[in-house]
């Protein structure tokens, strides 16, 4: 038998234009909707994510907890701090269930708003919330222990160092708009878990030292130095806003090839390009003015480099373990100093003798 024509197809049209749009859709991530969404729509639409809400659930109940072992010791713990930490959980959800979630796969201008609560918005109210330090304060002595080994440790302070995470912000701005990667993520959902990730851990890690009081380093970083370091994150935000507003090029067609709505695929980014432009370097400006205020209030003590700087001359000196004092002042970091200069040329370091009363022979 002959196959049949083209026009003879023995499949009814619709059959094929299903099969067509089914092959189309693939290799995305998420399927193609039916209508635009609506106000009620948008609202009302709410995913679930099992592992992400467990955490949530977890990280809202455990620091509830801790809050309320706090005033049962009748330690102080501020609303602000409070508000600020379930403040950051509500985002958090927002752009994980919401309808922000589900349409941060069609349009890249709300992706670009999903982008900004993860790695500005939540990190910041986290970081307010001060949860190392609440858990410092009601852990007990084991846990204070762990917390102040850690703090003095390389690993920790490395992490929090502007020289790791400035580089590292710019980095995920970057390679995550400005490359495939938007069109993997929308292919492979593991990549967008990937780069949710790595937008909050980032944002977190940046954020922590500079933003807030909370518990990271001693001494805390002097405020002109967190003002510098958040003026310079302004760049990697307006250069990606930037470029991808002023693209000709569709980095990521999946976008509109996931939908049968709303702007065209290089409308939508250029779209997102200034939603990252004008919301990121807001964002930015909005944090330092909030620390600028927060200078202020902490006084003329505050406004010095002094004991920053002492705290990296006392850790060359006498290396990561020890914290705080005046090291030309106590005799004990005098003695320390001396057993390091003794390490360093290769001698045995030679004990301090005392007379009878107590002082150094």
């Amino acid at each position: 038998m002959a196959p049949p024509e083209l026009g003879d197809h023995p499949y009814p049209q619709g059959a094929i234009v299903c099969a067509e749009q089914l092959l189309h859709t693939a290799t995305l991530a998420v399927p193609i909707e039916g209508p635009a969404p609506t106000v009620t729509g948008a609202l009302t639409t709410w995913t679930f994510s099992p592992v992400a809400d467990i955490l949530i659930a977890v990280a809202a109940m455990g620091y509830g907890w801790m809050v309320m072992r706090a005033h049962r010791r009748s330690e102080h713990w501020p609303v602000i701090r409070i508000a600020s930490w379930y403040a950051g959980l509500a985002c958090l959800v927002l752009a994980l269930d919401s309808a922000l979630a589900t349409y941060s796969h069609r349009l890249f201008t709300i992706h670009m708003v999903v982008h900004l609560l993860m790695i500005a918005v939540v990190p910041a109210l986290m970081v307010w919330g001060q949860p190392i330090r609440l858990l410092h304060l009601t852990g007990g002595p084991r846990a204070r222990a762990i917390i102040d080994a850690a703090r003095l440790r390389s690993p920790w302070r490395w992490l929090i160092a502007a020289r790791f995470t400035v580089p590292l912000y710019a980095a995920v701005l970057v390679l995550t708009h400005l490359t495939g990667f938007q069109q993997a993520m929308l292919t492979h959902a593991w990549v967008h878990t990937a780069e949710l990730l790595l937008y909050l851990i980032s944002g977190y890690l940046l954020l922590l030292p500079l933003v807030g009081g909370e518990l990271t380093t001693e001494p805390a970083w002097p405020y002109g130095l967190r003002l510098l370091v958040l003026a310079i994150c302004v760049g990697p935000d307006t250069l990606v806003g930037v470029t991808l507003m002023m693209s000709s090029t569709v980095l990521a067609p999946a976008y509109a090839a996931s939908r049968a709505w709303g702007p065209g695929a290089l409308t939508d980014q250029n779209t997102a390009g200034v939603i990252m432009w004008l919301g990121g370097d807001g964002l930015m400006v909005v944090l330092m003015i909030i620390v600028a205020g927060q200078w202020v209030r902490a006084g003329d003590q505050a406004r010095s480099f002094g004991p920053w700087l002492d705290g990296i001359r006392q850790r060359a000196l006498l290396g990561e373990s020890t914290s705080g004092g005046d090291i030309d002042a106590e005799q004990a970091a005098l003695d320390a100093y001396n057993t390091r200069l003794a390490q360093l040329h290769g001698r045995r370091p030679v004990p301090r003798r005392d007379d009878k009363d107590g002082n150094p022979a």
